[in-house]
């Protein structure tokens, strides 16, 4: 069997020999390794893909090593449990959905929300299960309380935000907390509000991007998990570098999602460590 152990505590003299001496004494093999300590925080963090068969108290006997508090770990090859929100825009949505079907990513959507009804086509083109909750006539906690609800039932490991366009309740965002990934235009804090990229073209930016995060009560303040831009010149109108940046986003957002399956993030107060 192989295993992936993910491991952050405080820093301490040792902790790498011994992490990897109770893996030698659990006859397990390790076949790749990653660590990093925030030496201002004072923060370990360790990523190991293992393969053999751990003892059934492994962690147990792992904890009882290491300094008070540490979070551990250990998954197996399962696919990791995805839930999608969606809005009326299609890119990142279509794009993890497309990425399912063809396998590329250890990833398995549970199903889709959305507040209206526009992209349930594309949804169930690929067999997943899509459900529409409107907020109209709720008031944001209400919708919020039904759309947590039916998230809650499927149980899942990540809820990615696929242009969502919606802004969360703290109690839902509570409830996942550590789990939402969004993904937004990279200018922020500058192009706020509506037609971000009708605001950059009058400015004439000549780099375009996008940021996924995970999401916590500041708004689009989340830690930031992934960024990538791309150049545009003046030749580019504002619609093209609009259909510029969703390419970007949906990059980004499916790579943000591939990193969380991979079991590659790890929050670190207002920061990620992400392990290549």
């Amino acid at each position: 069997m192989s295993y992936i152990l993910t491991t952050q505590c405080a820093d301490d003299v040792g902790l790498i020999a011994k992490i990897t001496g109770l893996c030698h004494k659990n006859n397990l093999n390790i076949t790749r390794n990653n660590e990093f300590v925030d030496k201002d925080a004072q923060r370990f963090f360790m990523r190991t893909e293992l393969t053999g068969e751990p003892q059934s108290d492994f962690l147990e006997q792992l904890r009882s090593l290491l300094p008070q508090g540490a979070k551990l770990a250990l998954h197996n090859d399962a696919k990791t449990k995805v839930v999608l929100l969606a809005t009326k825009e299609a890119h990142c949505l279509g794009g993890m959905l497309l990425k399912q079907f063809e396998q590329t990513l250890n990833i398995e959507v549970l199903a889709v929300i959305a507040n209206y009804a526009d992209l349930e086509p594309l949804v169930k083109g690929f067999n997943v299960p899509f459900h529409v909750i409107s907020h109209e006539g709720l008031t944001r906690s209400e919708h919020d309380k039904k759309v947590a609800d039916l998230i809650a039932s499927y149980n899942p490991d990540i809820v990615g935000l696929a242009k969502y366009m919606r802004i969360l309740s703290p109690e839902f965002v509570g409830r996942f907390d550590g789990k939402i990934i969004n993904i937004h235009h990279s200018f922020l804090p500058a192009f706020i509000g509506a037609k971000p990229y009708h605001q950059a073209f009058e400015r004439g930016v000549k780099i375009i991007g996008a940021t996924a995060h995970f999401v916590n009560n500041e708004l689009d303040e989340g830690p930031i998990i992934l960024q990538d831009v791309t150049h545009v010149t003046h030749a580019n109108t504002a619609e093209m570098m609009a259909k510029i940046g969703k390419d970007v986003e949906k990059t980004v957002f499916c790579k943000a999602l591939q990193l969380a399956s991979e079991h590659k993030l790890f929050i670190n107060g207002n920061k990620t460590v992400v392990f290549s």
